[in-house]
């Protein structure tokens, strides 16, 4: 059984800006609560198509649509909830024990994700019924 003390969360970056725009930082050890390793974006997806439903033994993950909005479903056996992204300065801070699907993709959206490992295949939980014998 792994035992994960943390719960996934929001949280808002800090902006700055004046008359020219805006700017949202990221940073490691500071507003992202891990070392960055690993980063990708998911984006061009096509509509009523979901992502993800995995979860991870080690991976800590950050996720921030840079443009447009999605919707994140997670469940941590403790807890089943729906966030959505929709602000470029909303950070969704995910714990390798969350079950998680991305969907509701809209037009345009660009979804960044910061990861705390490489990619590893073998770190990746796809099964459902493997995800509750790891995490009950």
């Amino acid at each position: 059984m792994n035992q994960i003390n943390e719960d996934s969360k929001c949280i808002y970056t800090i902006e700055r800006g004046d008359e020219r725009g805006l700017l949202a930082v990221l940073e490691e050890h500071t507003s992202i609560p891990f070392d960055i390793k690993r980063v990708f974006y998911i984006y061009d997806t096509k509509e009523g198509i979901r992502r993800g439903y995995h979860a991870h033994y080690k991976t800590r993950q950050a996720l921030v649509c840079v443009a447009g909005s999605c919707k994140v479903d997670l469940d941590n056996l403790r807890r089943q909830e729906t966030i959505v992204l929709d602000k470029p300065n909303k950070v969704l801070l995910l714990e390798p024990n969350d079950w998680h699907e991305m969907y509701d993709f809209s037009p345009g959206c660009v979804l960044l994700v910061l990861a705390s490992h490489h990619y590893d295949p073998q770190d990746y939980i796809r099964e459902y019924e493997k995800f509750v014998e790891v995490y009950s």
